[in-house]
């Protein structure tokens, strides 16, 4: 799977709600754990893989890999906490965030069964991470604002060079095609 970078419109979408977990959803949940691994992450959320709809995969701390469909957080702690945060879909870049150090989520899980599910620490942190993908929010957005107009600003120019680079590339695979056209057409 793809994991969408700052920039694109989905990450600042408000997701749908799943309607149902099938066999199919599933198959996706597998696969994002697939992709959540091989990036080195410990979290994703659909919106990060280009679906719209309220679900996220975690393994925290514990190893454990935990589904959460339609999440809903019911409880979030007055103490705060401040963590170094990144994410898979803005890469390379981190700032120290404050988030409730505890909170209850209550959530279907891969099979569709409801479960309530109250964390701390590093568990707290990523289910609220996540969370907020599903609302389309990002974590720049809980940060410094000067941190997340430069961030933004930076996505914004290496999607411009990548636009750039991908009409390059078109424009020489266009001329070669022209070039062989043009040799066989002689040839004959």
């Amino acid at each position: 799977m793809r994991i969408c970078k700052l920039g694109e419109d989905v990450l600042r979408e408000q997701a749908q709600p799943v309607a149902e977990v099938t066999d199919e959803l599933r198959s996706v949940f597998n696969e994002m754990f697939e992709t959540m691994i091989s990036a080195n992450g410990v979290g994703l959320a659909a919106p990060q893989v280009g679906i719209s709809q309220r679900f996220f995969v975690i393994i925290a701390d514990d190893d454990v890999r935990r589904v959460f469909v339609n999440p809903q957080i019911v409880y979030k702690s007055d103490d705060l906490t401040s963590y170094e945060e990144g994410c898979l879909s803005i890469p390379g870049v981190y700032e120290d965030i404050m988030r409730p150090s505890k909170v209850t989520v209550q959530a279907l899980n891969e099979n569709g069964k409801p479960f309530t599910l109250e964390a701390d620490g590093m568990l707290a942190r990523i289910i609220q991470h996540e969370y907020d993908h599903l609302d389309g929010v990002l974590y720049i957005d809980r940060g410094d604002e000067q941190f997340k107009e430069k961030t933004v600003e930076q996505f914004k120019k290496r999607a411009e060079r990548a636009a750039k680079k991908a009409e390059e590339k078109e424009r020489k695979q266009k001329s070669i095609a022209a070039k062989i056209a043009a040799k066989k057409k002689g040839g004959k």
